[in-house]
Order: structure tokens, then sequence, then C-alpha cells
């Protein structure tokens, strides 16, 4: 737990209102990044297998969900904006599904690349009694993701003049090439719009240029070569991700411990979370950026959009699977 004489405290529940609610209209956000459908098994658990150590699961029913980057423009949409989602799918079942899924949730695909060549990333979870028992991932490797770039740079150039922010949602599975991370920043930055990434990897430096970066506690030590389990990392690898990245603010998330925002020369900003518990941390970091997105671009100020963030983040952590965080969600909790 980070020191709590460290940071200006601040109690999230108590700083959000109705009124800042009002304040959020409907702007179009650029969204960039790996695509991916989550698959859910759901069962129950009563014996273990006589073969293996293992327990055997009694299946009950399965779900879908969108996710990564598909997953951050459905609370965009959910949270009353419009999302432009651009990213790689297969021609295949798993990709058909997923693009239902997306219309399911308001959000458009038709600027999503449909690589034939290509299989959609699925990620299954299962899930017993309420614990994740394991997790079986199909995806691609990074060449063909490759053979899509030069459609998707075209994709931000057509949509690009449109958008109010952009969101790169890096989960390093391949969509964000240098090239592709470049070109939206320099875009962006000549339209004077934001850019939020959740970034992946060891390299932050290539987002260069961004508004701001969301890595959770173990990203940002992994980036600095820190040990995510020591004392005050949170400060030590914010501290550093600014003098590597000095025009970019660094919002670092810490599960149950809430977030820490690094700006400038002022002392860091921290918040508590608003999840009375914490049951599934899966997807969380796609809503944090998705309301970041959705404040920022309706100009509340960024220590106000992170108390949004981590408002609609904590209603994430307390359901089992990915979940779409909606604005009536929100507005419902404050209501009562």
């Amino acid at each position: 737990m980070i020191g709590e004489t460290f940071f200006e405290k601040t109690w999230t529940m108590s700083k959000i209102s109705l009124t800042l609610l009002d304040r959020l209209a409907n702007k179009k956000i650029l969204v960039i990044g790996d695509i991916m459908l989550d698959q859910y098994w759901w069962g129950s658990v009563t014996r273990i297998s006589p073969e293996a150590p293992v327990p055997v699961v009694r299946l009950e029913r399965t779900s879908t969900n969108v996710g990564g980057a598909a997953n951050v423009a459905s609370n965009i949409a959910a949270l009353g904006c419009t999302p432009v989602l651009i990213g790689c799918i297969g021609d295949d079942p798993h990709g058909r599904e997923l693009t239902s899924n997306l219309k399911m949730c308001g959000v458009d695909s038709t600027s999503l690349a449909v690589v034939s060549a290509m299989q959609t990333i699925v990620k299954t979870r299962i899930i017993a009694g309420g614990q994740h028992i394991a997790r079986v991932d199909q995806e691609q490797s990074n060449s063909d993701f490759r053979n899509a770039g030069e459609e998707l740079r075209r994709s931000v150039d057509a949509n690009i003049s449109e958008v109010a922010a952009i969101v790169l949602s890096d989960y390093a599975k391949g969509t964000l090439s240098v090239e592709l991370i470049d070109k939206a920043i320099q875009a962006a930055a000549a339209l004077d719009i934001p850019v939020i990434v959740d970034p992946k990897g060891q390299e932050f430096v290539k987002y260069s240029g961004a508004s701001l970066i969301t890595p959770n506690r173990r990203e940002a030590a992994t980036a600095c070569g820190l040990d995510p389990g020591v004392k005050n990392v949170t400060e030590s690898a914010g501290r550093m991700l600014r003098g590597k990245l000095p025009s970019t603010s660094i919002l670092i998330t810490e599960g149950e411990n809430g977030m820490t925002l690094f700006t400038g020369e002022e002392a860091p900003f921290h918040t508590d979370s608003a999840a009375r518990e914490v049951f599934d941390v899966t997807g969380a970091g796609d809503t944090v950026v998705a309301a970041l997105a959705v404040a920022l671009t309706n100009g509340i100020s960024l220590r106000e959009s992170v108390e949004f963030a981590n408002t609609a983040a904590g209603y994430a952590v307390q359901r089992v699977g990915t979940t779409i965080v909606s604005l009536d969600m929100i507005r419902g909790q404050l209501e009562a």
C-alpha cells in the first residue's frame, strides 16, 4: 500500500456528481488497437479428475463479450459518446460473432479490417463457482497484422478529421505497430486533440507525444526495470516514466488501491478505489481509458477525469467477467 503522507488524497464518490455527468455530451472518439472476443464457459466443480489433480468443471452455459479495443469502444458508447473502432478481425465465425456483439453494444464495425488469412483473437475463460479456473487463448503471429497495416493507416486518415480524441488500446497482439502509433499521435498533434494510451511492453518511449498513458502498477514497474513488489514502486515508476515521457501525463492504476496521476512538477494525485469489493479486474483498464476519453473530450479537467474513470472502474471490478459500464449505471448510483 502506498504511503498516505506522500499523496494528496481524495474520496471519489464525494467528488463525482450529477453535475459532472450533465456536462458530458456526445463526441466522436477514435479507438485503435487489438480487438478480441472474450468467451466464457460457466460451470460448477464437484470433484477432482481421477486422471490428474485438476478440477472437473461441469459446463452449464456459455457467453461472449467484446474484448480489448472493442471493449473500450463499447464502454465509450455506453458512456454516451460515439466510438470509431479501427483494428483487425478474421473472416471467421468468431469475427462475425464479435461484429454482432459490437452492433448490440451500439458500435459501428465498418472501419474494421477483415483479414481472410488471420484468425480472430479469442480469450476463453473457464469460470466455476465465481472463480476463474483457467484461460485458453487463440491468437495470431504479428505478421498477420502487418499485412493489414496499410488498410489500418488508411482508416485513420479517413476518420481523423471527425474525432475529438484518440484512444490506443495496446494488448501487444500486433495491431499497434510503431508506424501506426506514430501516425495516430502525429495526426492528433496536428489537430490538437488528446491521445490516451493503454500501453504494453517495456519500451513506452514509442508512445512519446501521447497526452496520457495508463499502465497498471506491474506494467509501469516492468517498463522501468523495477520489481513490482517493492515498497513505493508506484512513486518510483511514475517519476521515471515522467522523465522518459516529459510531455505525457502518467496514470498508474493499482487495482484495489486506486490510481495515481503524475503530471509536470505537481505532487502526484492519488484517489482510492471506488469499488466496495474487487471480484474480477478483467477489462477494468478498458473502462478506465474509455471514461478518461469521454471526460477529457468534454472539457473535464484531468483530475476530475481521473475521478470519473476511477468511479467507472469501480463498477467494472465488482462483477465477474468483462463488464460494460454505462452512464445510466453511474447516474443511478449517484441518484440513490
